[in-house]
């Protein structure tokens, strides 16, 4: 049986905490929603952040919701190189001792500690997908996405099972750049 996902290209963004949404941004406020995502739950917020590091900023990085228990930032490694920052590639959630940087909102700025990762490729699947294509949660696999001119095989895929996943693999523009990725792209489980 074919293994088949949905692949989407996530771009820099990042997750506030509470607090750091009401530093930003004002006491209680509450994010916009610009577009629901995939992942139930979880939208683009019409605000935006700049992220600044020492060499230079990124103006207008997306904000998703709704707000998180901690403060964490996805950049691809040619953001993080761009910025002059060694950004760890990293399981979303991981953030100790990740990157440091700024983050600056209309009201005020915000200087994380750490908190800026390379998310690593991954898959969401739910538990009943995962065991219709024999996966488990923490398994690492390969991914081989068909484009027209630079099909590829991506390693060091991680899955992630929960019940509270729309399934998809999620990997960086980077990546998806360098596979050629453009509109709605399917990849095989190896």
């Amino acid at each position: 049986m074919e293994k088949k996902i949905l692949v989407e290209v996530s771009a820099r963004h990042c997750h506030l905490s509470r607090e750091h949404l009401d530093i930003l941004f004002g006491k209680g406020y509450e994010l916009t929603v610009k577009k629901e995502l995939s992942q139930p739950g979880q939208f683009a917020a019409v605000e935006k952040v700049a992220l600044v590091g020492p060499k230079r900023e990124l103006p207008r990085v997306s904000i998703l919701g709704p707000a998180r228990k901690s403060t964490q930032v996805e950049v691809s490694l040619t953001d993080a190189r761009s910025i002059g920052i060694n950004a760890p590639i990293r399981e979303s959630g991981d953030i100790k001792n990740s990157a440091p940087a700024k983050l600056v909102g209309p009201k005020a700025e915000v200087e994380l500690s750490e908190g800026v990762i390379v998310a690593k490729r991954h898959i969401h699947i739910t538990p009943d997908d995962a065991e219709v294509f024999g996966l488990k949660d923490k398994q690492i696999v390969a991914v081989k996405i068909n484009t027209e001119e630079r099909s590829s095989i991506l390693d060091d895929v991680v899955i992630r099972v929960r019940d509270d996943f729309e399934s998809a693999m999620h990997i960086d523009t980077d990546e998806g750049n360098a596979v050629g990725i453009t509109g709605e792209q399917y990849g095989i489980i190896l």
